[in-house]
């Protein structure tokens, strides 16, 4: 069992120079260490914060300026990113290992300015180096200005939950297994709530995450899926929430009886307390399109306080079908900006660049067939057919030194030859992708539309897609192949959801928008641990602008080095 020793200090400062206005002065001192945690009936030695898992929740208010000082005492590499923070002209500290930085390597430090911008709600951090994100990651709750208000009444708590999931065995050795046989890595053993099981798995019960609730109050839950490769459902048996934000933007209020998160995305809701003072399952299990999945279900138990008959059993809500891709695809869809006076959307109109990229799972052969996966190949990803070699030399300095040799420049802006990418059975001839290095290039303040279309090459699967960097607009998603014809004059152009994690679904589409107005080196991959392990990611650069404050800044002096 590997042994981990990091060490994690966090600050937040107000710097003038960089910012001004009410931001919130606090000061935050974390510790990255090993720490030793039972889970169903087995000890093991994990890698935590503060021996805290999950990390502790670091808050914020809007604007404000977050500095970290990482110290890695481990024997591997880390990297930390901030899930859904813009980073305005400073990707230095965006933390994509071989993109933005190199690795923190053992016995070294790092210090990130986490530059936060126009992002209010609930975003995550979480190490973005191989598969150390298992264990190590934790909420960024990000408040309103002390002169704002939430646009919905005020709740009487805020609760903080985040789905994870649980390997008996080192995560990092079911990751080298899978990628040493060419095959899909072990399913998780068991999903969490707040770093626990729940009842429904052998020797959890007593640690059980609970939340306790008045009658009669209203509580805002920020949700955070962190589980590795599976888009999940949330229920509160019971229970009717309503949806008030997702990914650190506030949406118009949606009413339902469950939650279809992904992987990276964030749902702000709020549970009203009104039912019978009784204990009532929160419950979580996973949506799988396809593949394979673990077919468990994590709970937590909501608990009202006062003097009643505690059930032996609290009450578990019933679920969709694991494959129902319909509720998944329909909750989606509901979401829609606030798009008012305070809140108004600035969807990106004029078009200037038009991307179309397919999402596709691959293979590719293996001498003697060898290999774990189909037909003894190795299983592979891609983005328009072209699966990501990470360079040794990270692409943010390659790019700022101009240091040739480490990447191309030639990403394609439509995948090399059409065919028909939701067919029952695709040709296995147009299986095979091309490895590359590839970034495709941005003018600053070009305005563009990327239609992300699913495909149905070895077997279709849903992609959430996180673009760093950048909040996006979902201007229109469908299932099947897009129409370019046709789709766009359906698009929502009033009140599009706000987001930078959205799930393609299965053999689908789904159009974005934003305007390329913050320069620098920015990844874009699916947030299925394993899609991004097999090659599916890409990157953008940004390209400067004329003004002085369109220019990407200067890194800063301690940045690791390869």
């Amino acid at each position: 069992m590997r042994i981990f020793f990091l060490y994690f200090n966090v600050v937040i400062l107000l710097l003038c120079s960089i910012r001004q206005g009410d931001a919130l002065v606090r000061r935050y001192k974390f510790k990255l260490q090993d720490a030793s945690y039972s889970r169903l009936c087995s000890n093991k030695t994990i890698l935590t914060i503060n021996g805290q898992f999950p990390g502790p929740t670091i808050y914020a208010r809007k604007g404000d300026l977050v500095i970290v000082d990482v110290y890695n005492r481990a024997n591997h590499n880390i990297t930390i990113h901030w899930h859904g923070v813009k980073m305005p002209r400073y990707p230095w500290a965006d933390g994509p290992e071989y993109v933005t930085q190199c690795p923190i390597t053992p016995g070294t430090g790092f210090r990130q300015n986490v530059v936060l911008s126009d992002e209010e709600g609930t975003l995550w951090w979480h190490a973005h180096s191989e598969w150390s994100r298992a264990t190590v990651y934790g909420a960024l709750v990000i408040l309103p200005k002390k002169t704002d208000q939430y646009p919905f009444p005020k709740p009487h708590a805020e609760v903080p939950i985040l789905l994870g999931d649980w390997w008996k065995s080192d995560v990092q050795e079911v990751m080298e297994e899978f990628l040493l046989t060419g095959g899909d890595p072990n399913v998780s053993d068991a999903f969490l709530i707040n770093g626990q099981p729940g009842d429904l798995y052998p020797c959890s019960r007593q640690d059980t995450f609970k939340l306790k609730v008045e009658y009669g109050k209203t509580y805002l839950v920020r949700l955070i899926n962190a589980v590795m490769n599976n888009i999940m459902f949330f229920k509160i048996a019971n229970h009717n929430i309503t949806v008030v934000g997702s990914d650190a933007s506030y949406t118009k209020p949606i009413n339902s009886d469950y939650i279809t998160i992904s992987p990276g995305q964030t749902i702000d809701f709020l549970l009203h307390a009104n039912q019978k003072p009784s204990h009532y399952y929160m419950a979580s299990r996973v949506y799988a399109s396809a593949g394979f999945y673990d077919n468990t279900t994590t709970t937590g138990i909501i608990e009202y306080v006062g003097n009643y008959n505690t059930p032996p059993t609290p009450l578990l809500p019933t679920f969709f079908q694991f494959n129902d891709t319909s509720a998944s695809v329909n909750f989606t869809r509901q979401l829609r900006s606030l798009a008012n006076k305070k809140y108004p959307v600035d969807v990106p109109l004029n078009v200037t660049n038009i991307l179309f990229f397919t999402l596709s799972i691959n293979t590719r052969s293996c001498p003697n067939d060898s290999c774990a996966g189909p037909n003894g190949d190795r299983f592979l990803a891609s983005v328009n057919n072209v699966t990501l070699v990470l360079p040794k030399t990270d692409i943010l300095q390659a790019y700022y030194n101009r240091i040739s040799g480490i990447y191309e420049t030639d990403f394609p802006d439509n995948p090399p030859f059409p065919y028909n990418y939701t067919q029952q059975f695709v040709p296995q001839l147009l299986w095979t992708p091309e490895n590359g290095t590839d970034v495709n290039v941005l003018e600053y303040d070009s305005v563009v539309e990327l239609v992300f279309q699913g495909t149905n090459t070895v077997s279709g699967v849903d992609h959430p897609m996180h673009l760093h960097g950048y909040s996006f607009y979902v201007v229109g998603s469908g299932l099947g192949n897009f129409n370019k014809s046709t789709d766009p004059l359906n698009y929502n152009l009033v009140d599009p959801p706000l987001m930078e994690t959205i799930a393609v679904p299965i053999n689908g589409w789904t159009a974005i928008r934003f305007r390329a107005n913050n320069p620098g080196v920015w990844f874009m991959h699916c947030h299925f641990e394993r899609h991004v392990s097999w090659g599916m990611g890409m990157t953008f650069i940004v390209k400067d602008g004329k003004g002085p404050n369109e220019k990407m800044l200067p890194p800063p002096p301690d940045m690791p080095k390869c």
